[in-house]
């Protein structure tokens, strides 16, 4: 998102003309679309480019997991549940949820999750499918005007990489459902009626185990029945698809570059495969954890 003042001013615009009081936005969070609090009327406020494909598909699916019961971030309720279109923007809005403490245990975490996938087991509905999101990945790493900064040998090697990974995943056969598609500690808050899970634009069906590839070890551990070995072939494929996004031309993620040349070398090192958070986390990485994962 690099016009952000023009996003912030139809958010508002939005807000106001359905009754909401919003004199303040904060920003949240920047990457292809904008999360802003909108104040005084305590809105979460989610920006994109207009014509945002994603934007419908995860204003209809919140509907249809609220009413599974499931852990996830709710609509506003003070006005319609649809996708509003201002000045070339989307814009939807959201309830916003007061953080609570930062601290999640692991058995909390597992918890939550398989709550969710419980709950996403009853959503009916069309979903794109894990594959989908692969096929995405291989199209940057094909297209060197899409990634003109990634070198011959790496596009060879991560091409190639993405390819037999979702081979392999496929040939397992394992049983699939609906996903949150990126459950990794930036898309979880801690609020006071519990964990709650955001970002549902990158749901997809999928085996559970490309969900727990998102996650921290420990919370693995309190998963039940995982698979450990599509659980290890699902982390590889994890690490190959965000080193895809961050060669991609315009990417935005603070030392972005850098991290693309880290998965390229732990994805050659080979086993044990490190999870998201040990990798960005590492003492020479940035002082902020950020959302490494690509948004739709």
């Amino acid at each position: 998102m690099t016009d952000i003042t023009r996003a912030i001013a139809a958010a508002t615009s939005v807000a106001v003309s359905l009754g909401l009081s919003a004199d303040d936005a904060i920003v949240l969070h920047t990457s292809n679309r904008l999360a802003l609090r909108l104040t005084p009327c305590n809105v979460l406020a989610r920006v994109g480019p207009a014509g945002h494909e994603a934007a419908p598909f995860e204003v209809e699916l919140a509907q249809r997991l609220a009413r599974a019961g499931c852990p996830t971030g709710l609509l506003e309720p003070r006005v319609d549940p649809r996708v509003y279109t201002r000045d070339g923007f989307t814009v939807t809005l959201w309830t916003y949820y007061a953080p609570v403490t930062p601290h999640v245990s692991p058995d909390g975490y597992a918890k939550a999750l398989e709550r969710l996938h419980a709950g996403m087991r009853k959503v009916g509905g069309p979903s794109p499918r894990f594959t989908d999101r692969i096929a995405e990945a291989e199209g940057i790493v094909a297209c060197p005007d899409l990634s003109p900064a990634l070198a011959d040998a790496d596009r060879a090697f991560l091409g190639g990489r993405l390819g037999s990974l979702r081979r392999a995943v496929e040939s397992r056969g394992a049983v699939e459902q609906l996903l949150h598609g990126e459950p990794h500690p930036g898309n979880v808050l801690s609020t006071e009626g519990g964990l709650l899970f955001i970002d549902l634009e990158t749901c997809c069906r999928g085996p559970v185990e490309f969900d727990l590839a998102h996650v921290p070890e420990a919370v693995c551990e309190h998963y039940p029945n995982v698979d450990q070995g599509l659980l290890d072939e699902c982390r590889q494929l994890v690490l190959a698809m965000v080193a895809a996004w961050r060669w991609e031309r315009g990417d935005q993620l603070p030392n972005g570059r850098r991290f693309g040349e880290e998965f390229l070398r732990l994805l050659r090192a080979g086993p044990p495969w490190p999870t998201l958070d040990t990798v960005i986390r590492r003492p020479d990485g940035p002082e902020k954890t950020p959302k490494v994962t690509r948004r739709r």
